[in-house]
């Protein structure tokens, strides 16, 4: 719980007119190739496409009134950690696991899953629910089409 208050931005409702100012220069910035950090000694350093992406949601964020929370993970997870990341139990991940669901590795005696296998299943899986979503709302069952899309 303290590593969440630790990581977690809130708004400011006084500084909306600056959250604004830097949400307008990054939303310039989104289709720049070279962008750069000047430093107050006059360092320059390149700003990676990663970094100005997160910079970008987390001005927006606290533009639109919300609060913002940063957590580093590492890119090779406990199952435990792969189950908190998709809202399942341990049992039902290494149930994925061996069912070749996600790609993992049993470097010693316990299996290691990649944050980016886990994100690539919880996207298919979003992508799939969504499909189902999409047909079960275009056809009722006596084929009328009832015109209900998913959104998400």
């Amino acid at each position: 719980m303290a590593a969440l208050m630790e990581n977690t931005l809130l708004p400011d409702p006084g500084d909306v007119e600056r959250t604004g100012a830097i949400n307008a220069l990054l939303s310039l910035l989104v289709d720049e190739s070279k962008t750069e950090l000047t430093g107050p000694s006059g360092a320059v350093a390149p700003l990676p496409d990663e970094v100005r992406s997160v910079l970008l949601t987390v001005v927006r964020a606290l533009a639109s009134g919300s609060a913002v929370t940063v957590e580093p993970r590492r890119t090779v997870l406990t199952t435990q950690e792969a189950a908190e990341i998709l809202s399942v139990s341990r049992p039902t991940l290494v149930r994925l696991l061996e069912g070749g669901q996600i790609p993992y590795t049993t470097p010693g005696r316990h299996r290691r899953v990649e944050l980016a296998e886990v994100l690539k299943y919880q996207q298919r899986l979003r992508k799939d629910r969504n499909a189902a979503l999409a047909d079960l709302g275009h056809s009722a069952p006596d084929g009328t089409d009832v015109g209900f899309v998913a959104t998400r």
